[in-house]
């Protein structure tokens, strides 16, 4: 049986050869904005290089800064979303730095007072298979998410030892959205990796296309003893799959491990993971704060945020997955865990509701949808709403199950039918395949009474308080019956015979 445990942020996480892994996340958020967040240039993806990037962009001579409206709404509703406070007053300032896509020389961001600050984002980790399964409720803290302008991208790969810059990205806006250092393992990071990027879609204010980069993840690592100071982090760049990013940082973590028992130390870098070859590299030494020599940009007056401007946008936003969670757990009696696992997504949300409202079976509707739903959608690879078996489908089909017209083995058959499209209507394929359950309590009387007869040394076993005999018995009847029998009847029936019977 699986089991859900509580857990307050910042554990001692499970050790890797004695050492106790610490990761934190920042994660650049692209937002849905048509224009970038200074200038009235388009963010469209994929047009031809160079052609998006307007005199603002590049900070030419005589332009100046203008506030994108839309990029700070987007970044309050994030912040509504994930607890956060929403600061009534936030600074830019300029980040400086040389880099050959970022040709003004810095990045205009928010330094010490970002928009929004605070907060903290749940999800559940589950460890384990089949009956050991063991979920467990996290919390990552966040310190802030502030708003900044995106650099552009250097090309390499169509230039003959030669590099190409393409400016359509500069100036592109980004929520950069920084975690406590609260994970303790790759599988805990890639699971808030997987919520964010949830809440952010969810709301609309990103997205979440990770192979066009509008949803990139950072991960610093660092490995120390239990209870000492924390070791030197290395940031893991530009993290865009999950699959990688759980494979970066095992691999972070196992050279770092490395590299301390062989007596080297750990020197704070920006490096790279190659998927190719499964390694990270080192791109350079990691700047600290002072180095970018930040100063408030003399150009963008203080942003202020009134609470009525706050009040606005949080009336106008769909409800979240966590308080919809809430919601399912209050009206449905759904457990936690599958309320938030149903909230994984809009669509997934709508289906469960369409199919519980239809047959008011609100935990069947659930297994089947986390369960032979899911499963079938993974093999395919296809979403939910490409789904073959419609919410309304699946509601008539738990209705059988409910009111014992089959059971839940046949239910399974008939999921089979519906999916491939052979048929589709539930109770034809019931009636077709002879799947209804016997309702006729004398035949499976008899059944049960050839079953005992036949294996009378099953029959002493149970009596003799070995459990498993029973199991057997069961089996035999449902195959005697042909899988027709309605195994709770069975087994009270069967009961009722060993307690009584000959």
């Amino acid at each position: 049986m699986s089991t859900v445990i509580e857990s307050s942020a910042s554990p001692v996480g499970p050790l890797v050869r004695g050492f106790e892994v610490v990761i934190g996340f920042e994660t650049h958020t692209q937002l849905t904005t048509q224009s970038k967040i200074f200038s009235r240039s388009s963010t469209a993806f994929g047009a031809e290089p160079n052609t998006q990037a307007s005199a603002v962009d590049l900070a030419l001579p005589g332009t100046l800064p203008v506030m994108n409206k839309g990029a700070v709404e987007r970044a309050i509703e994030f912040g509504l979303a994930v607890g956060s406070h929403i600061g009534e007053v936030s600074i830019f300032s300029r980040k400086n730095y040389f880099y050959p896509d970022l040709p003004k020389g810095y990045q205009i961001t928010q330094f010490e007072i970002p928009v929004v600050q605070g907060g903290a984002v749940e999800f559940f980790l589950e460890t384990g298979k089949g009956a050991d399964t063991v979920r467990e409720k996290k919390s990552v803290r966040l310190v802030r998410a502030h708003l900044e302008e995106d650099a552009g991208k250097s090309l390499h790969e169509d230039f003959v030892g030669q590099s190409g810059i393409d400016l359509n990205r500069a100036g592109t806006p980004l929520l950069e959205i920084v975690t406590e250092p609260d994970m303790r393992s790759s599988a805990e990071a890639v699971a808030y990796a997987k919520e964010l990027h949830k809440i952010v879609t969810w709301i609309g204010i990103c997205d979440g296309n990770m192979q066009e980069g509008s949803f990139r993840c950072d991960a610093n690592v660092s490995v120390r003893r239990p209870g000492a100071k924390l070791g030197t982090r290395r940031e893991i760049k530009n993290l865009n799959s999950f699959k990688f990013m759980q494979q970066a940082i095992d691999y972070e973590i196992r050279w770092q491990i490395e590299e301390i028992e062989d007596g080297r130390a750990i020197q704070q870098a920006t490096v790279l993971f190659d998927p190719d070859n499964g390694e990270t590299r080192a791109m350079r030494t990691k700047e600290d704060a002072a180095d970018y020599r930040y100063f408030p940009d003399p150009d963008l007056p203080p942003l202020m945020i009134e609470r009525a401007w706050v009040e606005r946008v949080r009336a106008a936003m769909t409800e979240l997955p966590r308080v919809m969670a809430e919601r399912f757990v209050r009206d449905y009696g759904l457990p936690e865990y599958d309320a938030a696992q149903l909230t994984q997504s809009k669509a997934v949300a709508a289906y469960f509701e369409v199919a519980t409202h239809s047959c008011g079976q609100a935990k069947l509707v659930s297994n089947w949808t986390m369960g032979e739903l899911s499963r079938r959608l993974n093999a395919d690879d296809i979403n939910i709403d490409q789904s073959p078996i419609p919410a309304l489908q699946l509601a008539t089909l738990i209705q059988r199950i409910a009111d014992n017209t089959i059971s839940n083995n046949a239910a399974k058959q008939v999921f089979d039918v519906l999916w491939t499209g052979v048929g589709n209507d539930v109770d034809a394929v019931i009636e077709a395949k002879g799947l209804k359950q016997m309702d006729d309590s004398s035949a499976l009387e008899s059944i049960i009474d050839e079953v005992m007869a036949a294996n009378a040394k099953n029959v002493e076993e149970y009596r003799a308080g070995k459990e498993k005999a029973f199991n057997a018995l069961v089996g035999q009847v449902m195959k005697g019956s042909k899988g027709k029998a309605n195994p709770a009847q069975v087994n009270a029936l069967l009961k009722q015979k060993l307690a009584t019977g000959p």
